[in-house]
């Protein structure tokens, strides 16, 4: 089972990818909790060159809710990751983390349906990109 979906987007700057996750994340509910500039921060901190790559946090409120209501330490999990990177041909992808395979080793029934509904939804994003 792979962990995550993804799609290459075709002309698109990685400025304009970014957006276009946001409103495609928006569209079935999601907010852009966090942004984390992996390329700016490895620069910074290490100083190491890195591909242009940013982590967005989605997070869905009623599906953050009922699972915490499910399951308090499912947190650890959230938010559901979307990453966006410029590959060395210059193609920008987009990846979403698969929420069944990172909610698989928790032992909850109550949380299958759930990771279901929320991995149908980040499928429509990625597909909706590519």
């Amino acid at each position: 089972m792979s962990y995550y979906f993804n799609a290459v987007l075709k002309g698109k700057s990685f400025d304009e990818a970014v957006d276009l996750v946001t409103a495609e994340l928006k569209t079935e509910g999601f907010g852009v909790l966090t942004e984390i500039d992996v390329q700016g921060t490895l620069k910074k901190k290490i100083g190491a060159d890195f591909k242009k790559y940013k982590i967005l946090g989605a997070c869905n409120p009623h599906f953050a809710h009922k699972a915490l209501q499910s399951e308090d330490k499912i947190g650890v999990f959230l938010p559901c990751n979307v990453i966006v990177e410029e590959n060395e041909s210059g193609e920008i992808e987009v990846s979403a983390v698969d929420p069944i395979a990172s909610m698989s080793s928790v032992q909850n029934p109550d949380l299958g349906e759930l990771a279901s509904e929320v991995q149908q939804k980040m499928k429509k994003v990625i597909a909706a990109l590519g």
